[in-house]
């Protein structure tokens, strides 16, 4: 089928009380894996491209395998921009046919994320094309911080009612002591605080850096409200650690389809995980 918004398949999870998993792509092994998985276990899907990724493939690429592997499947899925931070980047990637994108300006002072982040929405609207935004900040892992600093990098709920007003934004990526990268020990994250959020506004949340966050850490930001969550460092340690294996036990393997394959397996039994883990499998319906 073809590819579905964001929003469509988010405002389901929203009004579900579930969450669904982001997940973020790198090339054709990584695209199988993750359609493959959500196939089997009947979960809607958000695949994810970095800008970053974009960069080092291309949008046009990159849109292209998703598109392909969505004709096939019977489940909803959309294409999504991660981490956008400029205006041209979205442009790029709603001309190649992505359904959802992200414009990040967590960290622009309030007014100027707010201006960019409703240009941004008012072309996606008119394209059809949905929007996430990010309010507070979500650090890396290597970020040598306070315990007070770190505190005020994160999402104020009056603040994040005021942003959604102010920008129109369809779903809203909130800070709550996640970050991007390998965790150092087992991050703590803020449940009070999510909570808060949730009670006031009423658009799917978004939880970014959750690769390495405990099971129980991620079961319990979707029943505090989280309806998106993103994963992307936890595909790419078992799909690096696969290959080095294989090269490491026969170093003169020249097969990529024999080295790809064994890592496209190992991303599976991941996002097959992370899908039971949030509990998005059996929630795909097609309409």
């Amino acid at each position: 089928m073809s590819l579905v918004t964001g929003k469509k398949i988010l405002d389901k999870a929203l009004s579900g009380h579930y969450a669904i998993g982001a997940f973020n792509v790198h090339n054709m092994e990584t695209v199988q894996a993750v359609v493959n998985v959500a196939i089997e276990e009947r979960a809607p899907l958000i695949i994810q491209t970095s800008a970053s990724t974009i960069k080092y493939a291309g949008a046009k690429f990159l849109a292209a395998n998703v598109k392909a592997a969505a004709e096939d499947a019977d489940i909803p899925i959309a294409l999504h921009l991660d981490h956008a931070t400029t205006y041209q980047q979205v442009v790029e990637c709603i001309r190649v046919g992505y359904t959802s994108v992200m414009i990040d300006g967590s960290k622009l002072p309030y007014d100027e994320n707010v201006a960019l982040t409703k240009k941004v929405v008012e072309l996606a609207h008119y394209a059809g094309v949905s929007v996430e935004a990010e309010l507070g900040k979500v650090g890396g892992t290597e970020d040598d911080i306070s315990v007070d600093e770190r505190e005020a990098t994160f999402t104020v709920p009056e603040e994040a009612v005021k942003f959604i007003e102010d920008t129109g934004v369809d779903y809203l990526a909130v800070a709550i002591g996640t970050a991007h990268g390998v965790y150092k020990g087992e991050p703590k994250l803020d449940f009070e605080r999510l909570k808060k959020i949730r009670s006031m506004v009423n658009v799917p949340l978004v939880l970014h850096g959750a690769s390495g966050v405990p099971d129980e850490g991620l079961r319990n930001a979707v029943v505090c409200g989280i309806n998106k969550i993103n994963l992307a460092t936890d595909l790419k340690i078992p799909m690096a650690r696969t290959i080095r294996d294989i090269f490491m036990a026969n170093p003169d393997e020249d097969d990529p389809r024999k080295y790809l394959g064994a890592a496209r397996d190992a991303v599976e039994v991941v996002v097959r995980d992370k899908i039971r883990v949030i509990g998005c499998n059996g929630k795909a319906i097609v309409e």
